[in-house]
C-alpha cells in the first residue's frame, strides 16, 4: 500500500503519533482524561526505554469534543504535521469519522476505545482496533440479562447511530431466546414519562442508551424515586457508571447498575504495575479506558520499532502484532462483519457498583 502523505524521513527528531481524545463537552471528558493518561504513561515509558530506535516518541494531542467534523479536521491536520499513525478516540460516531478520513488519506489509525461494529463502511487495512466490537460485548450483556431472569427489557435511547446499533444487537440476540425489547423514545419522553412507560410496558429492566451526565442522571433519579419501580433493574451497557463522576452525581443511586467493562478478573504483573502508575497519575482508580490508552501506545511502539515509521509498512504490520498488553496478549485478525483489524477479544465483564460501597465494583458476569 502506498500513502500519499508519507511522514518525513528519519532525521533524529521525534516520531509523532496523533492522539484523538474528547477533552471538552459535549465529549465525555472524564473518559478522555483517562484515555489520555494511558497514552501519556506509555509514551513516557517508551522514551525511558530508549524511544523508537533512539528517537523519542511524541504525542500530538487533539481534542475532538465528541464532534465528528472536528475529528475529521484534526486527522487532516495531523497528517500534514507528519504523524506516523493515529491513536485514541472514545466516542464511536467520532471514531467512525476519523477512521473514514484516515483510510482515505492512507494514515494508520489504532482506535483505542470506540466499539461500534461498522467503524468503516468498507474493509480497510489502514485501521485496527483494541476495544471489542459492540456486537460482541453487548451480546455478553444480553446473556447476563437472561441469566438474571430479565426477558422484558425497555431501552431508553437517544437518537444516534451508536445507540440504534446497540438496540438492534440486543433485539436480534434476545428475540430468539424469548426476550423482548421495548423502545422508549427520549426525543418525546421526559424522565417522569419514562417511569410511566416502564409501568405500562411491564418491563423488568431499563437500559440507559443515553449520554452522561444528561439525561442519564435525571432518568436514574426519577426511576429510583418511583415506588412503582422498586424492583426494576437499571442497566447501562455503554459504561456510564465506570467513572467517578457517576458516583459523585448520583451518590447511593449510582450503585446496582450493571455495565460493560473490558478488564480481566485478575491483572497480570504488567497490568498491576500499570494500574499503580495510572492511579498515581490520575489521583483515582483507573478505568478500563486508561488501560486501552496504554495498550494502544504499547502496540504502536512495537510496530514502529519492528517495521519503521513508513505509514504503509505500519498498516501492513497489523496481522503480525503479538505483544503482551495490560489485559492479555494482543493480536489482530479479520473478524466476520468487522471492517477493520480487530483484537479478538479483550476480556469482557459485566460489573456494577456495590450498593454497600459504591466505590467498589462487583463482577456479575464474564464473557
Amino acid at each position: 500500500m502506498s500513502s500519499p502523505l508519507s511522514p518525513p524521513a528519519p532525521d533524529g527528531s521525534s516520531v509523532l503519533i496523533g492522539a484523538l481524545v474528547p477533552l471538552t463537552r459535549p465529549g465525555w471528558v472524564e473518559a478522555g482524561q483517562h484515555l489520555l493518561a494511558g497514552l501519556e504513561l506509555a509514551v513516557r515509558e517508551v522514551n525511558d526505554d530508549g524511544g523508537i530506535v533512539g528517537r523519542p516518541l511524541e504525542l500530538v494531542v487533539r481534542d475532538t469534543a465528541a464532534d465528528p467534523q472536528r475529528a475529521t479536521a484534526a486527522v487532516d491536520e495531523l497528517a500534514r504535521l507528519g504523524v506516523a499513525a493515529l491513536a485514541g478516540e472514545y466516542h464511536s460516531v467520532v471514531a467512525r469519522a476519523a477512521a473514514a478520513r484516515a483510510d482515505a488519506l492512507g494514515l494508520p489509525f489504532l482506535c483505542s476505545s470506540a466499539v461500534i461494529d461498522a467503524l468503516t463502511e468498507q474493509p480497510t487495512d489502514w485501521v485496527a482496533r483494541l476495544a471489542p466490537a459492540q456486537s460482541h460485548g453487548w451480546q455478553i450483556y444480553a446473556d447476563f440479562l437472561l441469566n438474571a431472569g430479565h426477558s422484558r427489557i425497555a431501552v431508553a435511547a437517544q437518537s444516534s447511530v451508536y445507540w440504534a446499533a446497540g438496540t438492534r444487537i440486543l433485539r436480534d440476540y434476545l428475540a430468539p431466546r424469548g426476550g423482548t425489547v421495548v423502545e422508549l423514545d427520549l426525543g418525546t419522553l421526559t424522565p417522569t414519562a419514562v417511569c410511566d412507560e416502564l409501568v405500562d410496558k411491564r418491563a423488568t429492566a431499563l437500559l440507559l442508551l443515553v449520554g452522561h451526565p444528561a439525561p442519564a442522571v435525571s432518568i436514574v433519579k426519577s426511576v429510583r424515586r418511583d415506588p412503582r419501580l422498586a424492583e426494576i433493574m437499571i442497566g447501562a451497557p455503554a459504561g456510564q457508571p465506570e467513572f467517578a463522576e457517576w458516583a459523585t452525581l448520583l451518590s447511593d443511586d449510582s450503585a446496582g447498575i450493571p455495565f460493560l467493562r473490558y478488564l480481566p478478573e485478575h491483572l497480570s504483573p504488567l497490568g498491576a504495575r500499570v494500574e499503580s502508575a495510572l492511579r498515581e497519575r490520575l489521583g483515582e482508580a483507573p478505568s478500563f479506558v486508561a488501560f486501552e490508552g496504554y495498550d494502544t501506545v504499547a502496540v504502536l511502539a512495537e510496530v514502529l520499532r519492528s517495521h519503521g515509521t513508513d505509514r504503509a509498512r505500519i498498516a501492513e504490520a497489523w496481522p503480525h502484532v503479538a505483544i503482551e498488553g495490560t489485559r492479555g496478549q494482543i493480536k489482530f485478525s479479520r473478524t466476520p462483519d468487522i471492517s477493520v483489524w480487530q483484537w479478538t477479544w479483550p476480556p469482557v465483564q459485566v460489573v456494577d457498583r456495590d450498593p454497600a460501597n459504591p466505590d467498589r465494583f462487583r463482577i456479575l458476569h464474564t464473557g
